[in-house]
């Protein structure tokens, strides 16, 4: 439990500052954001304070034993052993913004000084940005994202294969009823905290989404995303279709693809069908709207996949011709060939090149899953916890002579003004967010430079404390994601001018 000042005392009861709710805490209880407690007088953090390792034993990389003169000579340590990066899960808050970070250490990587500023963050100001893996329609562009009734986001853009959701906001957490703000809040932190999550979209479909897992729409769990749209599929798999069937098509809600007329099937020299798809023709083998959204063939609404073909034309078509249709995930498929009225009829079984094809395009599909990426807003207490100017530690991130790290895991800072961060959340540790009941999202930021830039920033230099010192107080130690790049590693810095 890290121990804070406490600022004010009513009778048993201690005032904490953590946020702008202000809570009085009897002994032995916590607050209303259920972070904060009274300890015999002691205002405490209840969750712990979590720092980030390398060990052997926690499936640290082996480094060579080969080092660089400026590293200096090698110690025999033959992995970075003593690597500990803190992070601000657990640390506590600036409210009301004038007091330092509750935590800024100083540690030496590879020889130099850096120090790591950490904060949680109450963030009024964020959301989360939700993909989902699937062609299934969950909703039109705009349409509103509910929980429990509430508003808490919209639809956003449907991106190759995946369906796009903007939740929260200021607006759902401040500018709306009471409910609105604390369910929209409690579903971030939910999100946010990799725990599932149902989402009900007006005028479409119901989604459990929980980051990291495969999305479940309308009761069935998706398997896969789309290997691409209808045209990419046939330029794709053109060839493993020659000679084994007459013309294809690849249902797509977006962009189907016909073969016999797609420019891969010109060039493999596939004689026309006389096929006619009933939508918008784009270009050669490209139509648009063959049919509606919905969670058929392709992400439309159909059922029978021979409702978006007309009649053949008989000066081009003849008996006998093999036809194939299939999905982009190749989780539908059917195999006709024409009678003696041109009529396609359905075939029992796929010829077993077709059936290959047909497998091919399922196991090119990746895994169907859920992604959440937490963004938000740097505002007036993460930066004046770091500097008494502001605006200098906001030049510093855009000059990256700041790096920017959420949990641990690298944060993307937008263009523009501000320091406006994403994060992916399955990157950071467990339980990472919490909240207040303000309502506002708690999420960790860190903010990591050069001692000597830190000088410069005018930050708060004495409040600088040596990384053992954290680490006394550290609760809870996680092991470092091979794949995420070390949050205080001068690679992530550009050094000089």
């Amino acid at each position: 439990m890290v121990k804070q000042q406490v600022e004010s005392v009513a009778g048993d009861k201690i005032r904490c500052d953590a946020c702008p709710v202000m809570c009085y805490i009897a002994n032995g209880r916590s607050g209303a954001c259920d972070r904060y407690a009274n300890d015999n007088g002691a205002l405490v953090r209840v969750d712990p304070f979590t720092i980030i390792q390398t060990t052997l034993e926690e499936g640290g990389k082996v480094v060579s034993f080969l080092k660089s003169a400026e590293d200096g000579d090698w110690d025999g340590d033959l992995v970075h052993s003593h690597s500990s990066f803190v992070t601000a899960v657990g640390a506590g808050t600036t409210y009301p913004d004038y007091k330092p970070a509750p935590f800024i250490v100083s540690q030496k990587e590879n020889g130099i000084d850096m120090v790591t500023v950490v904060t949680e963050g109450i963030f009024s100001y964020c959301g989360a940005k939700v993909k989902i893996d699937t062609d299934r329609f969950l909703g039109e562009e705009t349409a509103i994202v509910r929980v429990d009734g509430e508003a808490v986001g919209h639809v956003m853009t449907s991106e190759y294969g995946s369906q796009m959701l903007s939740l929260g906001g200021v607006h759902h957490l401040t500018g709306g009823s009471k409910k609105e703000g604390r369910v929209t809040c409690d579903t971030l932190m939910k999100l946010c905290n990799r725990e599932a999550v149902e989402l009900s979209i007006d005028g479409g479909a119901t989604v459990i989404a929980q980051a990291g897992t495969a999305p479940t729409v309308n009761g069935e769990t998706e398997e896969r995303m789309r290997v691409g749209c209808g045209s990419a599929t046939i330029g794709m798999f053109a060839r493993q279709w020659l000679g084994h069937v007459d013309d294809v098509v690849v249902v797509d809600d977006h962009i189907t693809g016909v073969l016999s007329e797609h420019q891969a099937g010109k060039l493999l020299h596939i004689p026309p069908t006389g096929i006619r798809i009933k939508g918008r023709r784009s270009t050669p083998g490209r139509y648009f709207q063959v049919a509606d959204p919905g969670t058929g063939w392709g992400g439309t609404n159909i059922s029978d996949p021979l409702s978006i073909i007309g009649d053949f034309d008989p000066k081009t078509a003849y008996p006998g011709l093999r036809l194939l249709m299939v999905s982009t995930t190749g989780e539908q498929y059917a195999y006709y060939v024409l009678d003696e009225n041109l009529c396609p009829v359905l075939q029992e079984r796929l010829p077993a090149p077709l059936q290959e094809s047909v497998e091919i395009i399922a196991d090119n599909c990746e895994p169907a899953l859920t992604s959440v990426l937490f963004m938000g807003g740097a505002g007036g207490s993460l930066r004046a916890g770091v500097t008494s100017n502001p605006v200098k530690l906001t030049r510093s991130v855009k000059d990256a002579l700041t790096h920017v790290s959420c949990g641990g895991a690298p944060a993307y800072v937008w263009p523009g003004g501000g320091i406006t961060v994403m994060a992916d959340v399955t990157q950071m540790p467990s339980n990472a967010f919490g909240y207040v009941p303000t309502p506002a999202l708690v999420a960790p930021i860190e903010f990591t430079m050069r001692l000597d830039d830190y000088r410069a920033l005018g930050g708060h230099m004495e409040a600088v404390v040596p990384i053992e010192r954290a680490l006394e107080l550290a609760e809870r130690k996680v092991a470092a994601m091979d794949h995420i790049p070390w949050p205080s590693a001068p690679a992530n810095f550009r050094w000089g001018n």
